[in-house]
């Protein structure tokens, strides 16, 4: 019997490469779909000045059944939370659970975008 593949996993992206990929793209339309999955105390302190889809994990049965009509399965998923972990956790869940194919971990999350990107985002 042949092993069975491995259950797919996000791709890292740097804060660096995802803010490319977001210039070149359209964020919103047929674009890039920005998750931030931290919970409201992190996100009064420092939020990406984009679109964002805010779905704290620790409120996911608020969310849950919204899911569906919340992101499109069709278009690439950026998540992060403040640095990396647990959206690399709700990626793993988007591509398992929900079958979303391009599903990217921003590594280090808001922080790293914070270091490498916009200065003006506040780091915690």
């Amino acid at each position: 019997m042949a092993p069975a593949a491995p259950a797919p996993t996000p791709l890292p992206i740097t804060a660096a490469d995802l803010a490319g990929r977001l210039v070149e793209g359209d964020v919103e339309g047929s674009g890039i779909q920005l998750i931030d999955v931290r919970e409201d105390e992190e996100l009064a302190i420092a939020r990406l000045p984009l679109p964002v889809l805010h779905l704290p994990l620790s409120r996911s049965a608020e969310w849950m059944e919204r899911l569906d009509t919340l992101l499109d399965a069709s278009r690439p998923v950026a998540v992060f939370c403040h640095a990396g972990v647990r959206s690399w956790h709700f990626g793993c869940w988007l591509m398992q659970q929900k079958g979303f194919p391009q599903v990217w971990n921003l590594q280090g999350g808001i922080d790293a975008w914070s270091v490498e990107v916009d200065r003006s985002v506040p780091r915690y």
